[in-house]
């Protein structure tokens, strides 16, 4: 298969499609002609965004970290639909607060679902992409290029999955197999209105250089990366301004750890006393998933 893919007649199997950038990004590739497996823990959410589509598609509940729940429905959507082109790994939870007074539970499951589903994504469907010599775009951000106070594991996990997703390229090229990283500043989503809703989030990034301090609109960021897809891109950047901060992203964690270090013994004990949760709608629903007991969904999980 050639760098660049024409994506009608194509299978785009999207996770965290339920929402934010992946309910976007599910309507720039169908209107672009795509098939798209939506996949996610939101069943109301999965099918409006459904319905929204202009052109065919099925959605899965399935949770990333679930091995067995992702084999199932990567057999399920190929036996669907016959083929699987592409997959974004998109699903992603955060959360806020000073590490050492992190809930210990939400810190890991920030790296569950962001880190380690992200690899379940890509082993449940890596077969698939082999035969069809295909694309696997994986998620990553700003937060990859410049770590940020308060933020430790959503750092941790976007730079865990960018050096994923590069090492993972070199092992399958040779198959005709393309692998991308696709970064994103902050961008109006429920997780970054979550985030504005924390007084020390919020307050931080006040005193981050411009343009970092800023919140992105979805549809063009979604846009660019629909463009990337359509490359096969080995990175693609939501924000124009973000292929100039990697190449000079050695020195941003000294750049960010000068703004922040200043206002961090003012607002660290502010940011202690506030209970960490997974931040936006979208961690509330994982949340409310991880609660209720184990049961069949109505919504298509597997053939």
């Amino acid at each position: 298969m050639s760098r660049h893919m024409p994506l009608r007649g194509r299978t785009a199997v999207i996770t965290g499609a339920a929402r934010g950038v992946g309910a976007q990004l599910a309507r720039a590739l169908s209107e672009r002609g795509a098939t798209l497996a939506l996949v996610g823990l939101e069943e109301d959410e999965l099918r409006y965004v459904a319905a929204s589509l202009p052109g065919e598609s099925e959605q899965w509940l399935a949770d990333v970290t679930d091995v067995d729940a992702m084999l199932r429905t990567a057999r399920a959507v190929e036996d669907r639909f016959g083929t699987v082109d592409i997959v974004v790994a998109n699903a992603g939870v955060a959360a806020g607060g000073p590490f050492r007074h992190s809930d210990p539970g939400a810190w890991r499951r920030v790296i569950e679902v962001n880190l380690i589903g992200s690899a379940i994504t890509a082993r449940a469907f890596l077969p698939a992409l082999l035969n069809s010599r295909g694309y696997y775009l994986q998620i990553a951000s700003l937060a990859a290029l410049a770590p940020t106070p308060l933020m430790t594991a959503y750092c941790a996990s976007k730079t865990g999955v960018e050096s994923f997703a590069h090492a993972l390229q070199a092992e399958v090229a040779h198959h005709g197999v393309r692998v991308g990283v696709g970064y994103l500043s902050w961008t109006d989503t429920d997780m970054a209105r979550g985030a504005a809703r924390d007084d020390a989030l919020r307050e931080l990034r006040t005193t981050m250089p411009w343009p970092a301090r800023n919140t992105c609109a979805l549809v063009p960021a979604v846009d660019r990366l629909a463009d990337g897809i359509e490359r096969r891109a080995r990175h693609v950047y939501g924000q124009h301004w973000l292929h100039a901060a990697q190449l000079v992203r050695a020195f941003l964690p000294v750049v960010v750890s000068r703004h922040a270090t200043r206002r961090m013994r003012e607002l660290e004990g502010r940011a202690a006393a506030t209970p960490t949760t997974l931040l936006g709608a979208g961690g509330a629903a994982d949340t409310l998933h991880r609660r209720r007991p184990p049961e069949r969904p109505s919504v298509r999980e597997w053939s």
